[in-house]
């Protein structure tokens, strides 16, 4: 659920094709006396679409993590602390093994 929400705001937030080349992954999943720690990585296949997704000075990247974050915190209904990163998988719609680890059948 936390992967679809951030996915859903590199969707809102990107546009052009990046949507269509990302997958969400979550890292980590900790809940703390009160919050939740959510680490998740998005994967991109181009170093190109790595920087779109980061944005100038960071700022896309930060504007993904809030807008998800809000809603994360509505969700669960407890405070969140979102730490996202990018990284680019060269090829990684086009490999069957990968498609799956991520969830794509």
């Amino acid at each position: 659920l936390a992967a679809e929400i951030v996915r859903e705001k590199v969707f809102l937030l990107t546009g052009e094709e990046i949507p269509y080349a990302t997958a969400v992954e979550i890292d980590s999943f900790e809940e703390k006396e009160e919050r939740i720690v959510i680490e998740a990585t998005i994967h991109v296949e181009k170093p190109s679409q790595k920087k779109i997704v980061i944005g100038k000075g960071g700022g896309k990247i930060k504007e993904i993590g809030t807008q998800a974050r809000i809603d994360l915190e509505g969700l669960l209904g407890t405070k969140v602390f979102l730490r996202l990163w990018v990284r680019v998988q060269k090829n990684w719609t086009r490999n069957a093994r990968t498609l799956r680890d991520f969830g794509y059948r």
